[in-house]
Order: structure tokens, then C-alpha cells, then sequence
């Protein structure tokens, strides 16, 4: 891991702590129908990690725009601002030993209010909103926290059963110092139902791992009469670190 020019922190070195694969759910798993076909079909390798993925390049602050972590208006027209309820979500980005990762870049992308995402091949119905664009970006900072102010995502339908469907969700991405070092998951809200008849969640083996996706609601972070808090930590190591969907075997 690279330094922060503007901190005296020694920069970390070596390779990353292995993740335990039992903590996550199998590649093949035909409830879920789509990992029929992106299951692989012969034995994973590991492999060590190399120098670019360990070091540079570095971040910086400066490619963050101005409400780059406020997509109540980051996509809106001059005075107007989405539709939906408002919330915060906050956090705190770790490695398995409970320290904050500072530095490392969230992308956050969701659908709207009503549950619709907005590209071309959208197959849900659901109306539009012309002031949401549905993604978001921010840095950690030195003690690994993040914070940005969006709306609650709606549930959508979606093609893999007769009558399957996503609960509320915000996906998250996740980029160390070096641009290989990316991992990605997503958030379920506190309370929601129908977390536990998502058939991408039942692929999950362990219900203490699913909780681990979900984020807690905190009225003490509240924004009195504008929006509701979730608090939601990532950790990116460890047997108890959160699930990633694009890297199995380690991060």
C-alpha cells in the first residue's frame, strides 16, 4: 500500500490475509440462475498477489466532485432534488484487525424510489425519475469512514424465477490504492422482509454472513426533518469480512 503524501503514516507492505471460501456461498449455485453459466468448471488457483496490486497508483482527492456523495442532487436540475425517502448512509471501511482502511474509493450505484435503474435495457416498468441518476463516490478518510446522502431504493422484479424479486439494495465498489484492488458487494436495509426470499441471498450459507450485509438503522445519525441514517462497516479481510461478489479467494 502506497502512502498518503499528506500523512506520516509508514506505508504497509505484504501480501494480503487469505479469506476463508467456506464463508462464502457456491459458484454453482442453480437457485440463483445466472451462476449456471458463470460458475467456473474447473478448480480455482490462488495465486500470490503482485507488486502493482500491492502498491500504486494512489487516489486523490481531486477527482471527487463537489456532491459526488450526495445523489439526492448530484443528477438533479438547479432547485430540484430526487424523489424518494431521504437517508444517510454511513460507515467505516476495515481490515480483519478492526483498523480503518483510509483512502480507499467507494462507488455507490442503485435504482430509484420506485426501484428502477436507469439504462437502456431496464426491464422493470417502474417510472423514472428525471432528477435521480443513481450513483455516488467518496474516499474514506483517515480512520477509514465514509459518508454519503442518497434515497431508499425501491425492490424491483427480476427475470429468474416466475416470480423473483430483489429487496431494497445499494451496491457498493470498493478500490484500494491500486487500481487491481477492487472488490464489490451490496447493502440490505434493517427490517426489510424480503431479504430472506432473495434467491442470490439464500446462496449465502451462514446467516451470521447475510447480517453482515445488512445495514442498521441509527436514528441517533439522523438529519432532523430530511433524512433517516443506515449504518453499514465493510471489512475487506478476514473470516468475518464481508461478501464480495467478484473475489473469492482472497483480497
Amino acid at each position: 500500500m502506497t502512502a498518503d503524501p499528506l500523512s506520516n503514516r509508514k506505508p504497509e507492505t505484504g501480501a494480503f490475509f487469505q479469506r476463508d471460501r467456506t464463508w462464502h456461498p457456491a459458484a454453482f449455485t442453480p437457485g440463483y440462475k445466472t451462476s449456471v453459466l458463470r460458475s467456473p468448471q474447473k478448480a480455482l488457483l490462488s495465486l500470490d498477489n503482485t507488486l502493482s496490486e500491492i502498491t500504486g497508483p494512489v487516489f486523490g482527492h481531486d477527482i471527487l466532485g463537489e456532491l459526488d456523495n450526495d445523489l439526492i442532487h448530484n443528477f438533479a436540475k438547479p432547485g430540484e432534488s430526487a424523489i424518494g425517502p431521504r437517508i444517510v448512509v454511513y460507515g467505516r471501511v476495515l481490515d480483519e484487525r478492526g483498523k480503518g482502511v483510509p483512502g480507499a474509493l467507494l462507488e455507490f450505484w442503485q435504482a430509484n424510489a420506485g426501484g428502477r435503474y436507469r439504462h437502456k435495457k431496464e426491464g422493470y416498468v417502474a417510472a423514472l425519475d428525471p432528477n435521480f441518476g443513481g450513483c455516488g463516490r467518496t474516499i474514506t478518510d483517515e480512520d477509514g469512514g465514509y459518508a454519503f446522502r442518497t434515497i431508499q431504493p425501491g425492490p424491483y422484479p427480476w427475470p429468474n424465477g416466475p416470480n423473483d424479486w430483489r429487496p431494497a439494495h445499494i451496491h457498493f465498489s470498493v478500490f484500494g490504492h491500486g487500481f487491481a484492488q477492487r472488490l464489490i458487494t451490496q447493502m440490505y436495509f434493517e427490517g426489510d422482509p424480503m431479504i430472506w426470499q432473495c434467491p442470490i441471498v439464500k446462496t449465502i450459507p451462514d446467516r451470521v454472513a447475510v447480517e453482515g450485509l445488512i445495514a442498521a438503522l441509527d436514528m441517533q445519525a439522523t438529519i432532523p426533518m430530511d433524512a433517516r441514517a443506515y449504518k453499514f462497516d465493510i471489512v475487506l479481510r478476514g473470516r468475518r469480512s464481508s461478501l464480495f461478489e467478484n473475489r473469492l479467494e482472497g483480497n
